[in-house]
């Protein structure tokens, strides 16, 4: 076709929007026959872009958003010098090649050692232009410029400055065109390149002082500590205080950061304003406070108020341990609730930012549960910036090449679609840019969005480390490049910002606050009331006395609410029997069973105005069919939970079923747990056994956060327990774990047998002023079990019995054997006991397993000390249960001169047989055994 014909055709109004559809359907015509078209369409479909390497609907995906933007720009005439309407084509798919690959040519490595090839795409000669078209003008379509056409030339220089400059932007996967489009505009109208006041670039010069200074400092006057220093990746300093300064402009009123070891004293005194008298005091072994264990300094947490253009904003620092990425899901959750109390439904009040290593984002498994976490409605908090601390080593020794497969190591990012900024760590203004459109980016959309900040790391992994025995190019290069503060100090005296004298003044001057012991973050101010009081939970014992009574007045009152939903709601068959059958639990006509009585105990805990929540994969419903809290339409699928149409003004209940993680997920509800204590905040887990994959958020924050940082929590874990031969993986919540690491009164471990003592364990979690987590064998088939019952009157009492005695009419002086035992097995052992018809044993039921209740034993025992047999009765093999973390206790309650035996299945690798015959032979063998029945 002649150019002037395609260019009038070109001109017509084929491109019209109205005409996509039928645009698309010809091109997929063409796709599966080239001759099927027109000539006119035929030329203009192969002249449109190549996107190299991607499959055969990725480029329809691509070439349908062309055609949508030439449609756009349908009403601008080609500007033209002698060009060809396919070079216009050209210049466009040039435009999107520096879109989707310009960070690939980008000058990101501050030490210049990356060995990156030239991405083809990205050249004029691939495009079929050259540099003789750079005089020539195009319409340069969606590029964020106020033209509409540039010579060749100019775009061309502005595209490899705008994409290959300090800031590499991956952001093209993103699948919303919004988005994307807004990141254009962010990136292109500046060219990458933001304008700062002299005022400004001085700020940012004091950052990186600071940054620098601090580092410096503690290496002369602790040499050879560990401080796992920031140097080389110093404008992490300026980044976080342009972060939370334009946050508090925006709006937000608190910022709640995470990170690991990498930076973090630094970030303490130069960011949170920490006292640094305080640091040297812990370098030199002094603490203003003892906990029962405390914890090494870059494990530290803080908390304090910085001062911003739109007010204060509060800033926490979590603490966390030495587990990598562990304290991401955490802070979320901290966030969550933060959120939750203000009423803020979107995020714009409290702001979550997590740092991470290079390593550590690529390699830890909770990194992409918080990703996959972080737009589900359970857990959403408005979009966390996550900035990558990017040293290019990882940890101690290991090379990119050996901690990960993809590119970069935030790859994991993109399965979220969130923008990834790559930035040069010696170029402080990109970084403060790339910070600026980070958050922007964050508070207009609502999602993710990380910073990668490629940077080096200046000592070893600790100081201790000598890293150039295994980087030896690598530090002999880090040993001769200057630091970031001496680089931009050069840069602003050379511009004639700043000059060498100022900066020498602003270093001597950050020296002698340090010399003084003097707060060195002008923005600090002290703590106002921004986060919750702690202090009605401070300071109480197991045992204090409070409110526990609750009248049967008013549980009926409540379980008449608890049992209605409107008749227009109609449920699933199950359900509705379920729900009758509560009408009459609710008058007293039958008693509760144990989804009524746990529900009941939500009730009460949201009448009293507290908030409720519980996640697990399977809470709404429970999975075991018991709970039914969230109620199905069975016409239209819409929900309707009367947890949530108690009363006016009642408590918030919250109940979600999770996504399918638990270790993320148990972090996230301690850390909101950490910030929320005045409800009840519930996590369960689909088997109890499930909390394996957890375990490092039992061991490192539940059972010692209070001890190592004096962390209070109040999480409540249900973890269904008991062998119903559903073989090893679905029997044992690993009873045996939990009591290993208990000590210092650290937590509850209860093993409730009735709906009473679930529904009084529940509240007395809430009204009880304690704050301890508590972790509760919870049952499966005591769920239904004809015996599992309890009356009002029962419930009305308000107390959680410890110890529950034999509640047979037994003789105490025709006793020769107390059996004690937890949990469903007691129901096992009575039957049996019944059916032998025997009168001369007894059963001791201990709830609360620890802390153990040794009082509450003993004066139970007060009537039996003529009684030498005693036995320990447990489901799970000798090695686990309860038998050996806690016979002392058992044998410090029993009479002095009588013995302990113990009764149950013998040491086993599995905690329980594949089996159901060879389940039901070994249970009805420790039954027998308990009660000494022969066989």
């Amino acid at each position: 076709m002649p150019e002037g014909t395609m260019k009038a055709w070109l001109e017509s109004s084929h491109l019209s929007g109205a005409n996509a559809t039928y645009i698309e359907e010809l091109y997929e015509s063409y796709l599966d026959n080239s001759q099927s078209v027109s000539a006119e369409w035929r030329t203009l479909f192969q002249q449109l872009p190549k996107i190299e390497g991607a499959d055969l609907e990725f480029r329809h995906s691509e070439i349908r958003n062309e055609f949508k933007e030439l449609a756009k720009q349908s009403h601008k005439t080609v500007v033209v010098s002698g060009s060809s309407d396919a070079k216009q084509v050209k210049v466009l798919q040039l435009i999107n090649a520096f879109r989707f690959r310009g960070h690939q040519n980008a000058n990101l490595d501050p030490l210049g050692l990356w060995k990156r090839d030239k991405v083809r795409d990205l050249q004029l000669s691939h495009h079929e232009l050259s540099e003789n078209d750079f005089d020539t003008e195009f319409n340069v379509g969606s590029f964020a410029t106020s033209q509409d056409a540039m010579k060749l030339g100019d775009l061309y220089n502005a595209l490899k400055t705008t994409y290959c400059g300090s800031i590499g932007a991956e952001y093209m996967h993103i699948t919303d065109t919004d988005e994307k489009r807004w990141i254009q505009q962010r990136l292109e109208s500046v060219q990458s390149q933001a304008k700062f006041s002299v005022e400004q670039k001085e700020e940012i010069l004091k950052g990186l002082i600071a940054a620098d200074g601090i580092c410096k400092y503690l290496g002369a006057k602790f040499p050879g500590a560990k401080r796992f220093s920031l140097e080389g990746g110093d404008a992490l300093v300026p980044m976080l205080k342009e972060l939370i300064s334009r946050a508090g402009t925006q709006g937000t009123k608190e910022v709640v950061i995470g990170m690991a070891h990498r930076g973090r004293l630094n970030v303490l005194v130069n960011v949170m304003g920490k006292n640094p008298s305080k640091l040297f005091d812990e370098f030199g072994g002094k603490h203003d406070e003892i906990l029962s264990s405390g914890d090494v300094k870059y494990h530290q947490g803080y908390s304090s108020d910085f001062v911003t253009p739109g007010g204060n904003v509060h800033l926490a620092l979590a603490f966390n341990p030495s587990h990598l990425e562990i304290v991401n899901p955490v802070v979320i959750g901290s966030v969550r609730a933060r959120q939750d109390r203000r009423g803020d439904k979107v995020g714009d009040t409290v702001l979550p930012v997590t740092i991470h290593g290079d390593a550590a984002i690529a390699g830890q498994g909770v990194v992409q549960e918080t990703f996959n976490m972080s737009q589900a409605r359970a857990f959403k908090v408005g979009g966390t910036i996550r900035i990558v601390i990017n040293n290019q080593v990882g940890f101690t020794t290991s090379n990119p090449q050996d901690t990960r497969s993809g590119e970069y190591c935030t790859e994991i990012a993109k399965m979220v679609s969130a923008p990834i900024l790559h930035v040069n760590g010696d170029d402080p203004e990109a970084v403060i840019l790339a910070t600026q459109i980070a958050l922007d980016y964050r508070n207009e959309f609502k999602r993710d969005v990380v910073i990668d900040l490629v940077c080096y790391r200046r000592h070893g992994h600790n100081e201790a480390d000598e890293p150039s025995a295994t980087q030896p190019l690598m530090y002999k290069k880090i040993k001769k490049h200057p630091t970031p503060r001496q680089l931009y100090a050069q840069q602003l005296d050379t511009e004639g910002s700043v000059s060498l004298d100022k900066s020498n003044e602003l270093t001597a001057y950050y020296r002698k606050l340090l010399d003084e012991g003097q707060c060195t973050v002008e923005q600090w101010r002290p703590m106002t009331e921004h986060s919750v009081d702690w202090t009605p939970y401070l300071g109480h014992d197991w045992d204090d006395d409070y409110d526990k009574e609750i009248s049967v007045e008013k549980l009926k009152e409540l379980a008449g609410k608890l049992s209605t939903y409107p008749e227009s709601h109609p449920v699933q068959g199950r359900v509705k029997k379920i729900y009758d059958d509560r009408v009459k639990m609710a008058s007293g006509e039958k008693l509760l069973d144990w989804g009524m009585a746990e529900n009941l105990a939500y009730a009460s805990i949201v009448d009293l105005g507290k908030r409720v929540r519980i996640t697990g994969q399977d809470s709404g419903r429970g999975t075991f069919f018991h709970r039914h809290a969230v109620l199905h339409n069975q016409d239209d699928a819409s929900k309707y939970l009367p947890l949530q149409n108690i009363r006016e003004g009642q408590g918030p209940f919250d109940i979600h079923d999770s996504v399918l993680s638990e270790v993320s997920v148990v972090a996230f509800e301690y850390g909101y747990t950490t910030a929320e204590p005045a409800g009840l905040t519930i996590w369960e887990a689909q088997f109890g056994d499930f909390a394996n994959c957890a375990q490092v958020v039992f061991d490192q924050f539940i059972s010692s956060g209070e001890q190592k940082w004096g962390r209070l929590c109040g999480l409540t874990m249900l973890l269904p327990h008991g062998y119903e031969g559903q073989g090893p993986e679905h029997s044992s919540a690993r009873l045996e774990r939990f009591l290993q690491l208990c000590a210092d009164h650290n937590m509850q471990v209860c093993v409730p047998s009735t709906p009473a003592q679930v529904f009084n364990m529940l509240r007395r979690q809430v009204v009880r002023p304690m704050r301890r987590p508590l972790v509760v064998m919870s049952p499966k088939s005591l769920l239904r079990h004809p015996l599992a019952v309890s009356s009002l009157e029962e419930l009305s009492t308000g107390v959680f019995h410890n110890v529950i005695g034999e509640v047979d009419d037994i003789d105490p002086k025709k006793v020769t054997r107390v059996v004690f035992c937890s949990g469903k097995v007691y129901y096992e052992l009575l039957d049996q006991r019944r059916k032998s018809e025997q009168e001369n044993v007894v059963i001791i039921r201990i709830e609360q397993l620890y802390p153990f209740p040794e009082v509450e034993l003993q004066a139970e025992l007060a009537k039996y000390q003529h009684v030498k047999q005693f036995v320990w009765c447990q489901e799970e093999p000798q090695n686990q249960g309860a038998w050996y973390c806690s016979q002392h206790h058992f044998r410090a309650a029993i009479p002095e001169g009588t013995y302990l035996t113990y009764a149950g299945r013998k040491a086993s690798a599995a905690p329980a047989v594949g089996y159901m015959s060879v389940h039901v032979k070994e249970q009805q063998a420790l039954v027998n055994d308990a009660l000494s029945v022969e066989d």
